[in-house]
């Protein structure tokens, strides 16, 4: 990474328990630079998801700090970096609850403060981002899995992120959906943090891939390395 250009996320020494003292987070250092496609993998309970939540503001670190393009999370600018950290859940019903794919677009660029032309234009674009712009007037109910994944991406890219953070986006996808899906990350230009169990998808989208086990980073480097490396894999639950 370019040491001059700010990171797209720096995480210093983030350490979070839950309220029951059960330990998440262990003084994380990461760096992820701009454009960079960074895979988050781990084992159930090595804190991911945890780690994931923090990224936006929605859980706050108990010690540390999180920076989003040079600029440090806290209760003045969360709002603000809600609007460049885009997460996408698992489950797309987490984030379509609309009448219509297109109103659920527009409910996020919306609450942040787009009107008129903009909104407009920031609902076309994530409509045609995911390939969905023919569906915009259907119920979500009405959409397959895999298309209602698209649809909650969609909400996300409506807002122009610049750090996109999704959660198992091809769980439980169908080969094509799975490979439609990989065909639209794959053109993002933005930042992009996969939280992901599935090796191979991984693989597919991501250069670099972290293993995140017991709260702690226990590898970073190029995914290729990581994955090949069947000793590392066993003995963080991954193989």
């Amino acid at each position: 990474m370019n040491e001059s250009a700010a990171a797209a996320v720096r995480l210093i020494d983030l350490t979070f328990a839950y309220p029951d003292g059960t330990p998440a987070l262990d003084e994380l250092n990461l760096d992820i630079g701009p454009g960079e496609r960074v895979a988050v993998l781990g084992p159930n309970g090595a804190g991911k998801s945890t780690l994931m939540l923090h990224l936006n503001g929605v859980l706050t670190a108990g010690s540390g700090e999180i920076f989003i393009g040079g600029t440090r999370l806290d209760r003045t600018t969360v709002r603000a970096i809600r609007q460049r950290v885009g997460v996408v859940f698992q489950d797309p019903d987490d984030q379509l609850f609309m009448p219509t794919v297109e109103q659920d677009v527009a409910f996020g660029p919306s609450n942040f403060g787009m009107r008129g032309e903009h909104l407009t234009d920031s609902v076309r674009f994530g409509l045609a981002a995911v390939g969905m712009s023919d569906r915009a007037e259907r119920s979500p109910a009405r959409l397959s899995l895999g298309e209602r994944r698209r649809a909650a991406l969609a909400t996300v890219l409506a807002c122009r992120p610049e750090v996109l953070v999704l959660d198992e986006p091809a769980a439980n996808l169908d080969p094509v959906a799975r490979r439609e899906l990989a065909d639209i990350l794959l053109a993002l230009p933005t930042t992009l943090v996969l939280v992901t169990h599935d090796l191979p998808y991984a693989q597919r989208i991501c250069h670099r891939a972290v293993i995140l086990d017991s709260g702690r980073i226990v590898a970073d480097g190029p995914i290729d390395e990581i994955l090949d490396d069947t000793a590392l894999l066993a003995e963080h639950r991954l193989s």
